[in-house]
């Protein structure tokens, strides 16, 4: 999908146009292989640095085309995906071209809610021909995102959580499995963009006016207390992960030793049984009371070996 927009200089309307003209912003989402070849063809670009965006494993980064005199800022954006009941928390690179001082092109393998932020509320705060001013809109856009999925991401730690102190759930333990992975992407992720976000700002890369350079300032700072509360949750995380395998592993062990000390139990009057079942002559066998005299027998010595057990603690 290939959408155009343009700001009148007179009017600063912003609009969906459907030709190609100076400053217009082009967001291309999923194109097709007609589509990357039509904007390429019509604004005299290669398709590299088109496709190099729709690499799900491209990492952030800028790169610059001198011949084309034109810009690539790739970064990764956070995304959250449900399967089954679960939210799958990751993230996708997204690239955002400068095509000389004509146009800005949007790049992402799929909708993501940093493009339609910018595009809802009729594109009110949008000045196409602007753009660096929309780069940067994007770079705080997505630090505030990550801001926001990760407080997310955090209340369902808890949530998990508090069902693992009630109930030992493989559910529950794979979900925060699944959520500690998704704090390493989006740390992995925010350490990446702060690098193309400081060589944005001190690399001379594109014009920043004092307000510019203010709204990057604040992207930086928002996207260094993402990296900051993401790692605080990954450490928590972890270590709620570590804890909850050594009570797994206690309880276990639990298991197994009271299973041992009922085993023994029940092997007494087994043993007790097999003696006086032997085809040689024993106690007690012309006895008419014999047989409840041996069941007896066998009942106190399990219960005096039930309460040593219980005094060395194998029995709860």
């Amino acid at each position: 999908m290939v959408k155009m927009y343009n700001t009148d200089m007179q009017t600063n309307e912003t609009k969906q146009v459907t030709e190609y003209i100076r400053g217009n912003w082009i967001n291309m989402i999923s194109p097709t292989e007609e589509e990357i070849k039509q904007v390429c063809e019509n604004i005299n670009i290669k398709e590299d640095f088109i496709r190099y965006s729709l690499d799900y494993e491209e990492k952030a980064r800028i790169d610059i085309e001198d011949e084309d005199n034109t810009i690539l800022f790739i970064i990764d954006v956070p995304i959250m995906e449900k399967e089954a009941e679960n939210r799958i928390y990751s993230t996708m690179p997204i690239g955002i071209i400068f095509v000389r001082d004509d146009y800005l092109i949007t790049v992402s393998l799929t909708k993501n809610d940093i493009i339609e932020e910018l595009e809802k509320n009729n594109l009110k705060n949008i000045i196409t021909y602007k753009k660096s001013r929309m780069l940067l809109q994007i770079f705080y856009k997505n630090a505030e995102r990550f801001l926001t999925l990760l407080k997310r991401l955090n209340k369902e730690t808890e949530v998990a959580e508090s069902v693992l102190k009630t109930s030992m759930k493989n559910k529950e333990l794979l979900k925060l499995l699944s959520l500690e992975k998704g704090l390493v992407y989006f740390t992995t992720s925010l350490k990446s963009n702060e690098v193309v976000m400081e060589k944005t700002l001190r690399g001379n890369l594109i014009k920043l006016y004092d307000e510019d350079e203010d709204i990057l300032d604040d992207a930086i700072i928002e996207n260094k207390q993402a990296i900051e509360m993401s790692k605080i949750y990954s450490d928590i995380l972890s270590s709620t992960l570590d804890a909850y395998a050594s009570i797994i592993s206690n309880n276990l062990n639990g298991v197994m030793q009271f299973l041992t000390s009922i085993t023994i139990i029940l092997a007494i009057p087994t043993m007790i049984s097999s003696y006086w079942g032997m085809n040689v002559p024993v106690p007690l066998q012309s006895n008419p009371f014999g047989f409840i005299i041996i069941v007896i027998l066998s009942i106190i010595i399990g219960i005096l070996v039930s309460l040593w057990l219980r005094k060395k603690g194998m029995l709860g």
